[in-house]
């Protein structure tokens, strides 16, 4: 078994608020999460209104498949939210047990 993770760093250039960030955000969230079958939280900058940071997690039973939908879900964001600048993406697939 192998878990996935990825951190997302994102700037929301346009946003005016933290009402606007959560409606982006949460958009993003629920997409990633019926699309890519991951795990998607808010895990830093939660109070400022420009930059969110989104980390994302996956289950496989072989590593390539881990880092390929991680992959996936990092191609997804930058093509279907054009508003949102992606700062930085990391990934890393660890052996589990």
């Amino acid at each position: 078994m192998n878990v996935g993770v990825c951190k997302l760093e994102l700037r929301l250039a346009e946003n005016e608020s933290l009402k606007g960030k959560r409606r982006v955000i949460q958009s993003i969230i629920t997409r990633l999460k019926n699309k890519y079958n991951v795990a998607v939280a808010e895990v830093d900058n939660q109070g400022l209104w420009q930059l969110a940071t989104l980390g994302i997690t996956c289950v496989s039973n072989h590593r390539i498949h881990a880092n390929e939908t991680l992959s996936n879900v990092i191609r997804f964001v930058a093509q279907n939210y054009p508003e949102v600048e992606m700062l930085s993406s990391e990934i890393e697939v660890f052996p589990a047990f």
